[in-house]
């Protein structure tokens, strides 16, 4: 734990403010970045953000503002928890006030939809020369701004940025790992989005606990298979941010892809449901798959499920239709 460190965090959502919270409670000198000025004086005033985080009380040293340059002045890291097909946007708009020295520390999950880029390569698109960084793991915003134990996996291209950043971040209630695999940590957040969706809409179908289990085990090993294809290493893709978090998410309705995945099996309206990062990722992980030449037939199915080409009984009958093989 690090105090005295200014740290800047672009976006009000859940675990935009989690995350500050979180790090104003260890003593950091935090600023948060939110659109809408309702959130910003609740932050302030009431402490609490009840759009995001109902119930939860907020440290009150954490100050919000609009501006998001008068919250990105003087800081020391960015943690950006702007969605990831939101990302690049964003960047455009922040550009001018983003301090060259600072670490910029990528708190979302995603492949962007319209290039097949991991987040770390749009950020250095967008902003040459910066350090990048990511955060990921198994991790609930109402949990960490409630203060409950959680562990996560900080990630840079080089492992002392990743080394201070997870020391700075790191407290009583919120320990960080840290690790130079970067694409590893990047490529195990945003693949298992899109099995949690499979497992949700299994259990959502009525398939039961055994289909829900064998959807996120052999979903596992295609989220290895594509991993190390792009270069992730295998302890990384067995760690807090591929198969503890993996675990978390396709396990409880609390996670969003999750419960999207529950509303598909039961034939709910999906318009008024939150933001689910899975949706977004996985026709573009689907052809990741298919570039690399890997077989991803449940990454592939949810896809095709989510783009309406085939119903969720018809993605079950071909999954379990496909060739017998040995387990791998």
């Amino acid at each position: 734990m690090t105090s005295g460190v200014n740290i800047a965090v672009l976006a009000g959502g859940a675990w935009g403010t989690a995350l500050a919270t979180m790090a104003a409670g260890n003593g950091m000198n935090v600023r948060l970045y939110a659109r809408d000025a309702a959130t910003v004086d609740a932050i302030n005033i009431d402490h609490r953000n009840d759009r995001y985080l109902p119930g939860i009380s907020l440290h009150p040293a954490l100050r919000a503002s609009t501006d998001a340059a008068s919250v990105l002045a003087n800081s020391d890291f960015i943690l950006c928890v702007v969605p990831a097909q939101a990302l690049s946007a964003a960047i455009g708009e922040f550009k001018g006030s983003i301090p060259s020295g600072a670490p910029f520390v990528i708190c979302a999950k995603g492949i962007e939809r319209t290039s097949g880029l991991l987040l770390s390569e749009v950020v250095a698109r967008a902003l040459p020369g910066q350090t990048i960084a990511a955060l990921s793991g198994p991790s609930f915003a109402s949990d960490v701004a409630k203060g409950l134990p959680t562990a996560v996996t900080v990630a840079g291209a080089d492992q002392t940025i990743a080394d201070r950043i997870a020391s700075t971040l790191s407290g009583p209630t919120f320990r960080c790992y840290s690790t130079d695999d970067l694409i590893g940590v990047e490529i195990g957040g945003a693949l298992k989005n899109v099995l949690a969706i499979a497992a949700g809409a299994a259990v959502g179908r009525g398939y039961g606990a055994s289909a829900q289990a064998a959807l996120v085990t052999r979903g596992f090993v295609e989220l290895r298979r594509i991993g190390q294809a792009l270069g992730a290493r295998p302890e990384t893709i067995m760690g807090l941010s591929g198969l503890g978090d993996l675990m978390l998410t396709c396990s409880t309705p609390q996670s969003r892809n999750y419960s999207y995945g529950l509303a598909l099996g039961r034939g709910e309206d999906l318009s008024a449901r939150p933001l689910a990062e899975g949706v977004a990722t996985a026709a573009i992980a689907a052809e990741l798959a298919v570039k690399h030449g890997i077989e991803a037939p449940i990454i592939a199915a949810v896809a095709r499920i989510l783009d309406r080409h085939i119903t969720i009984d018809e993605a079950m009958e071909a999954l379990l239709s496909r060739p017998l093989k040995t387990e791998d």
